[in-house]
């Protein structure tokens, strides 16, 4: 079989470390920074060449811890391959949603594809349930839970296991906010 120019391209790169080191290294100081950011937590600094009150991120303290973050994790084999295995299955993930939605929006008429409310909380919640799975996979423990559940499925744990994920589903259901619709008056011209 003749190997292409392209594979051995990619093979190169994944003895050079790109995909064990470089990737993940990017991905984990990416999110550290944007987070740290985000939040500001470090603290924040005032630009006094501007008048006004802007106050910024303290970049160089963000981007240190960033680093100092992401290099801990590719220090750790165990979490790089947690993180390789994690993000290939939630792409997956992610193009099958994006498949879903062509063929629902193939057979909408000629208007836009969209979600209604109830269906982007249900899509949402669906795909929230599936990277816990894919995560939990990735950490061995859906296995550990299947096979708990294999042996002792007719024991006193499961069912009491069943009876407080019911009863937390019910509470949740009970505690939901109505929405309260308030009917608006019109009101009567005298002549």
């Amino acid at each position: 079989m003749v190997e292409s120019i392209f594979r051995g391209g990619l093979a190169f790169l994944e003895q050079v470390g790109i995909y064990d080191i470089v990737l993940p290294f990017l991905l984990v100081f990416t999110l550290v920074f944007a987070l740290l950011e985000k939040t500001k937590i470090l603290g924040i600094q005032k630009d006094m060449y501007n008048k006004d009150d802007t106050s910024y991120a303290k970049k160089n303290l963000n981007s240190m811890v960033a680093f100092v973050i992401a290099f801990f994790v590719i220090a750790s084999s165990k979490l790089v391959a947690l993180i390789n295995q994690t993000v290939s299955q939630i792409f997956i993930l992610l193009l099958l949603a994006v498949m879903f939605m062509l063929v629902v929006g193939t057979f909408n008429k000629d208007a836009e594809f969209s979600f209604t409310k109830a269906q982007q909380g249900i899509f949402a919640t669906v795909m929230g349930i599936a990277i816990i799975l894919i995560f939990l996979n990735a950490l061995g423990w859906l296995e550990l839970a299947y096979d708990f559940l294999k042996i002792n499925w007719s024991g006193e744990a499961v069912s009491a296991i069943i009876l407080v994920l019911l009863m937390a589903a019910f509470i949740g259901f009970l505690g939901k906010p109505t929405k309260v619709v308030e009917k608006k008056k019109e009101d009567k011209v005298e002549d």
